[in-house]
C-alpha cells in the first residue's frame, strides 16, 4: 500500500523490536493517529526506524521524517526528529503502564487501573494515589508502592523529555535520578560538567552538548577544565596514568576546538590548585616548559603507595622461619618425583630469600611447578600463605594448581561499600607471611596499589605473570615498569614442560611469542578438525563464514564431535573487535540465538537477556561486589517489575533498569576481557577487517587462553598480520621513576 507524502506521523508507540545503546537506532511498531485503536489489527500499524532515545511503548510521538522503501521490509519512516509526551488516549495509557516501566505495575493491574480511571489516570496516580486502593487486588501495601514507583518515574520522565535530544539513554537518566533526586534536571541545567565528574555513564561529550546548548561559551573556564580532565582520562582508559604536558594541551586544545594558549593556561592553573599533578623530568636543571608529566591526583597516589611499598618491604627483615633454601628446593623436587631445571630452582630461592621478586614466562615454561613447591615448603614450615589473582577463574585455577586456597585480589582485601573502600589496607594489613599474586600482568595501578599497601612490612610479595599477554584493561603497566626497573629479583622462565612440548597451543603460543608467522594446519570445513588436536585452524572466506562457522563448532562440533554438551558454558568466543559481523555485539545476538532460542525474554536497552544467557559484568560494582570481566548466568526474569537474577559464582544479584548498562551478553567477549582466564574451549575469529586491533599480543594472550581446545577461524593472511604486528602502543607511567627515586640514596 502506498504510504502519504507527508514527512511527519503522530501516533503511539505499540512495540520496539530492536534498540541499539550506542547509538539508540530503534526498530518499532507505531500506530498514527486515526487508526483504530481500539482493535490491533497489524495493518494499522506502521514500521519506524531511526533514533528514539529515552522512549517508552504507549507514549505519543511526534515524527518528524520521511517514507522510504526496504527491500525485505517494506514500507518505512525514517525519524529525522522527534517529541514526545506522555499519552492522553485509553489505549496508549494502557499500553504505557502495561509496557512494565513503573514497578508494580504490569499488564494485569494497568488494565485494572485504566478500568477504573480511565483518561484520568495519570492525574490519580500523582495527585490521588489512595484511590488506588479501589482497584480490585490493591491494598495499601501496594497502593503505596505504586505511588512511590510513579513519583520516581515522574522525575525521570522529566529528564526524559528533557533530555532526549542529547542522546541520554534511559539508564543514564536513571542514575542522574539516583545521585541528585528531583534536583538533577536544576544541575544539570547549571552544572553540567559537574554531571560528568559525578555520575558513571554522563561523559564529557553529553555534558559539552547540554552546555553549549545552554549558552557556555566555548572558552569558558568550566568547559576548559573538564576538557583537560576528560582528555586525561580518555587517555587513562587507553592505559595511560601519565601524559607529557605540551602534548596533553595539543591533545586537548584539538578536542575542545580551542586556542592552545588558553588550554595551556587553565592546566598550570589546575597543577597550581591541585587538580592535576605535575612531574618534571629527573635529574634536569632547568626543565623546558611542556617537558613534564601530568597526571590525575588518584593516578599519582597510586604509583607512588606503590613505590613506597617495594621500598619498606626491601627495608624490613623477613618474618619467615629459617629455611635452608637449597635443602627446602631438593625436598620439594622429591616430593614432585622429578628434578626441576635450574631457572625453577632459581626462581625458588628468589621467593624464598627476596622480599619481593618476580616470576615471569610464557605457558608451559612451568610457573604452575614452581607455585606448587613454594606453597608446600611454605607450609611445611607453617608459614601463613595468602594465593590470590585478579579474576575469580585465574583464582579458581591457583587454588587447583596449588592445592591452596586462592580468592579474588577484591574479595582478598574484603570490600567495604559503606566506608568506599577495602578493609585490608595500610593501618589494617592481611595477617598473612607470604603472599603470592597470578596473574600479575593484569594488575593496572589502582588495584596493585591497593594489594600492596595491605601487605605487611615483614611479610614476602611475589608476583607471577607472562609479560607478553595484553597489558592491563585498567591504566598503569605495573609488572612491566616494576621489572624495568632492575630493583627486584626477576627469574624469567623460558623452557616449555607442558605435555612433553607437544601441545600445539604452547607450541604455537612461543612461535606467536617469537614472531613467527607460519600457519599451524589449516582446514576448510569444521567437519575436517582433528578431535586430538588441542588447536585447530578452520578457515573462513568472509566474515559470514567466520560467524557460520563458528555457530557451527558451538551447536554440532563441541557437543557432538568432543561430546562436551554445554556449548554455553564450556565454550568462550574471543573477537578482537566489538563491531561487525563477527564482532562482539553480533556474536552474542547470533550465539543467543543459536544456543538459548525460545525462552522469554526481558528487553532492556543494552540486549534481550533470557534465562540460561551468560552475562558479564562490565564495570566494578562494590556494592554487589561485582567486578568488570565477572562472568554469570541469568536464572530467571522479572517481566512485571523489569528485573532479572543473575547467578555469579554461586551467588545470585537481582539487576534492575538502573543497573543493565553494567551488563552484556557473554557468548562472545573481547579477548581483552579475557585476560586471567582459561576455559576449555576458545574460539577466535580472525579476519582482515580487524586490522586496527590485530597485534601479536593480542593473538598471543586469546590462544593462551584455551585450556583444552582452541579453534582459529577465519584468514590465514589475518593471523600473519597479527604475529608481524608486534608494535603495541607504549602506554605512559610514572611508576618506575618512583620507585627509582625511592631506591636512590639520600642526598
Amino acid at each position: 500500500m502506498a504510504q502519504p507524502a507527508n514527512n511527519s506521523l503522530t501516533g503511539v508507540l505499540e512495540r520496539i523490536i530492536f534498540f541499539n545503546e550506542e547509538n539508540h537506532y530503534t526498530i518499532a511498531e507505531f500506530r498514527p493517529d486515526g487508526k483504530d485503536r481500539a482493535k490491533e489489527e497489524d495493518t494499522a500499524k506502521v514500521t519506524i526506524v531511526g533514533p528514539l532515545p529515552g522512549v517508552e511503548c504507549g507514549e505519543t510521538l511526534h515524527l518528524e521524517g520521511e517514507w522510504t522503501s526496504h527491500v525485505q521490509h517494506g514500507a518505512q519512516f525514517k525519524i529525522a526528529s522527534f517529541k514526545s509526551e506522555l499519552p492522553a488516549s485509553v489505549y496508549g495509557i494502557r499500553k504505557y503502564l502495561g509496557s512494565g516501566l513503573v514497578p508494580g505495575i504490569g499488564k494485569v493491574y494497568a488494565n485494572k487501573i485504566v478500568d477504573s480511571f480511565g483518561t484520568d489516570t495519570f492525574r490519580v496516580l500523582s495527585e490521588e494515589s489512595g484511590r488506588l486502593r479501589n482497584v480490585a487486588g490493591i491494598g495499601k501495601k501496594r497502593a503505596a508502592s505504586i505511588k512511590s514507583a510513579w513519583d520516581e518515574k515522574k522525575t525521570e520522565r522529566e529528564l526524559y523529555i528533557f533530555l532526549q535530544t542529547y542522546g541520554v539513554t534511559p539508564s543514564q537518566c536513571v542514575k542522574l535520578v539516583h545521585r541528585f533526586g528531583n534536583e538533577a534536571k536544576r544541575i544539570l541545567m547549571q552544572e553540567p560538567y559537574r554531571v560528568a565528574r559525578e555520575v558513571d555513564g554522563i561523559g564529557f561529550k553529553t555534558a559539552d552538548r547540554i552546555a553549549i546548548n545552554l549558552g557556555f561559551a566555548n572558552d569558558a573556564p568550566p568547559r576548559l577544565d573538564a576538557g583537560i580532565l576528560y582528555a586525561l582520562e580518555t587517555l587513562q582508559e587507553e592505559g595511560h596514568t601519565a601524559f607529557r604536558e605540551a602534548e596533553l594541551r595539543d591533545h586537548t586544545s584539538l578536542l575542545l576546538e580551542t586556542d592552545s594558549k588558553l588550554v595551556e593556561a587553565r592546566i598550570i592553573a589546575l597543577v597550581d590548585n591541585k587538580y592535576l599533578v605535575r612531574h618534571w623530568p629527573s635529574g634536569v636543571a632547568n626543565p623546558l616548559p611542556g617537558s613534564g608529566l601530568i597526571q590525575l591526583p588518584h593516578n599519582d597516589r597510586a604509583e607512588q603507595k606503590i613505590a613506597d611499598v617495594i621500598a619498606r618491604l626491601g627495608k624490613v627483615s623477613s618474618c619467615l622461619p629459617s629455611i635452608k633454601v637449597d635443602a627446602a628446593v631438593k625436598w620439594a623436587e622429591e616430593k614432585a618425583g622429578f628434578a626441576y631445571h635450574e631457572l625453577q630452582r632459581e626462581a625458588l630461592r628468589s621467593a624464598l630469600q627476596s622480599k619481593v621478586s618476580v616470576i615471569t614466562g610464557g605457558p608451559g615454561v612451568g610457573k604452575t611447578t614452581i607455585l606448587r613447591a613454594l606453597v608446600e615448603i611454605l607450609r611445611a614450615k607453617k608459614v601463613r600463605v595468602h594465593l590470590a589473582a585478579p579474576t575469580g577463574r585465574a583464582a579458581q585455577r591457583l587454588a587447583e594448581t596449588t592445592g591452596g586456597y586462592a580468592s579474588t585480589i577484591h574479595r582478598l582485601l574484603k570490600y567495604d561499600a559503606s566506608k568506599g573502600g577495602f578493609v585490608a589496607n595500610e593501618s589494617s594489613p592481611l595477617a598473612t607471611d607470604f603472599l603470592i599474586v597470578d596473574e600479575a600482568s593484569m594488575l593496572d595501578s589502582r588495584l596493585a596499589s591497593a594489594l600492596m599497601q595491605a601487605v605487611p612490612a615483614r611479610a614476602h610479595l611475589l608476583l607471577v605473570g607472562d609479560t607478553d599477554q595484553l597489558p592491563s584493561v585498567g591504566a598503569g603497566n605495573v609488572l612491566k615498569d616494576i621489572i624495568a626497573t632492575e630493583q627486584v629479583p626477576v627469574t624469567r622462565l623460558s623452557v616449555i614442560y607442558r605435555q612433553q612440548g607437544q601441545s600445539q597451543i604452547v607450541i604455537t603460543a612461543h612461535a606467536i611469542n617469537s614472531g613467527d608467522p607460519s600457519l599451524p594446519p589449516v582446514l576448510s570445513n569444521v567437519a575436517d578438525a582433528q578431535v586430538w588436536s588441542d588447536l585447530n585452524f578452520i578457515a573462513a572466506i568472509d566474515a559470514e563464514d567466520c560467524l557460520r562457522k563458528i555457530i557451527e563448532i558451538c551447536t554440532e562440533f563441541v557437543p557432538k564431535k568432543l561430546k562436551w554438551p554445554h556449548p554455553i558454558h564450556d565454550v568462550q568466543v574471543l573477537a578482537p573487535m566489538h563491531r561487525g559481523i563477527a564482532g562482539v555485539g553480533n556474536l552474542n545476538q547470533q550465539l543467543q540465538a543459536a544456543l538459548n532460542p525460545d525462552r522469554p525474554a526481558l528487553r532492556t536497552n543494552t540486549g534481550e537477556y533470557r534465562p540460561g544467557d551468560k552475562i558479564i559484568q562490565l564495570r566494578n560494582n562494590y556494592d554487589k561486589n561485582l567486578f568488570n570481566g565477572d562472568i554469570g548466568t541469568v536464572t530467571s526474569i522479572d517481566g512485571v517489575n523489569g528485573t532479572l537474577t543473575a547467578d555469579f559464582d554461586g551467588e545470585s544479584h537481582v539487576f534492575d533498569r538502573g543497573a543493565f548498562g553494567d551488563l552484556g551478553l557473554a557468548y562472545t567477549i573481547s579477548i581483552h576481557k579475557s585476560q586471567g582466564s582459561e576455559y576449555p574451549v576458545v574460539i577466535v575469529p580472525l579476519l582482515k577487517a580487524h586490522f586496527m586491533m590485530l597485534q601479536r599480543n593480542l593473538i598471543y594472550t586469546a590462544i593462551t587462553r584455551g585450556r583444552k581446545k582452541v579453534f582459529l577461524v577465519g584468514e590465514p593472511a589475518a593471523y600473519a598480520m597479527a604475529v608481524r604486528n608486534s608494535e603495541s602502543k607504549q602506554r605512559i607511567t610514572h611508576l618506575k621513576e618512583k620507585i627509582l627515586m625511592q631506591a636512590l640514596p639520600p642526598a
